[in-house]
């Protein structure tokens, strides 16, 4: 069963610009059949958007992007949660707590930068549960610090000097454990993000597979080619399942990732549903 997929998504419930049915309603425009939203540490939002998606006939799994400590730019994504997932639920409150703590940090982080940053006007542009470096970057922007929010990032909140304030987080075993428990499948995102050399990227990969890895994030906005070819490869290899996702936030966030409907098989993922509409 091969269906129109995008497995990596944001609402407003982390960093998003949208609600999650306003992109349960993107997706369905989009030609998206089956969509994940997979927010930050939090799984608040995945029921407004499986209801969104059943009047739609749009299939949404309910998802989270979990950030792993082995490295600052290692995320597991947890697919097909179950409704209730207590263990999950322990980790992401955990989680949540950290950034709600990282936030007074950026904060005077910002201003040893010489900016100034109002914690209220951050908060009152999350509205929700999540604080994000997103937020920050946006209120940066607004204020004319910076030009856009790639640049908050490159000179200020994805700096090697920031990594000093960064929050808690669980080991990638400890993040795929809790998906499990959650009844979801874990897969590693972006692996480009990463950095790593072949060797380094592999080997990190073994490790994640007998830590009980289920798929690879293959196809993604930045992905070359080339590192999609290496990447299916590596999923082949180690017997791990291929997903495709955007990474979308919406324009004001992340303008270079719109959602992006990719075929994909999903009988691991959806088990025996079966779609009028198969995209071969």
């Amino acid at each position: 069963m091969r269906l129109l997929a995008d497995l990596h998504t944001h609402s407003t419930a982390s960093d998003g610009q949208y609600s999650p049915a306003q992109v349960v309603e993107l997706a369905h425009k989009s030609g998206i059949q089956v969509l994940a939203i997979t927010d930050h540490d939090t799984i608040h939002g995945v029921e407004e958007a499986v209801q969104a998606g059943q009047s739609l006939e749009l299939t949404v799994l309910r998802g989270v992007e979990l950030g792993a400590q082995e490295d600052r730019h290692m995320h597991i994504l947890g697919l097909g949660l179950k409704q209730d997932c207590p263990e999950l639920a322990q980790l992401c409150q955990k989680l949540l707590d950290g950034r709600n703590e990282r936030k007074y940090r950026i904060v005077r982080f910002l201003s040893e930068k010489g900016i100034s940053i109002d914690l209220a006007e951050v908060e009152a542009l999350a509205g929700g549960d999540v604080i994000a470096r997103p937020h920050f970057a946006q209120i940066m922007v607004r204020h004319g610090y910076v030009k856009d929010s790639r640049e908050a990032f490159d000179r200020y909140l994805d700096t090697e000097e920031y990594q000093r304030i960064e929050r808690f987080k669980a080991s990638a075993e400890a993040c795929i454990a809790a998906i499990h428990q959650g009844g979801g499948k874990a897969v590693l995102a972006h692996p480009y993000q990463l950095g790593f050399s072949e060797e380094h990227l592999e080997q990190t990969i073994r490790a994640l597979k007998n830590n009980g890895l289920d798929g690879l994030e293959c196809y993604y906005p930045r992905h070359t080619p080339k590192m999609v070819q290496n990447y299916l490869e590596l999923a082949r290899r180690y017997d791990l399942k291929v997903t495709a996702g955007s990474d979308f936030h919406g324009e004001r966030v992340k303008p270079n990732h719109e959602l992006s409907p990719t075929c994909l098989e999903l009988v691991w993922l959806l088990g025996d549903v079966r779609k009028n509409i198969s995209c071969i």
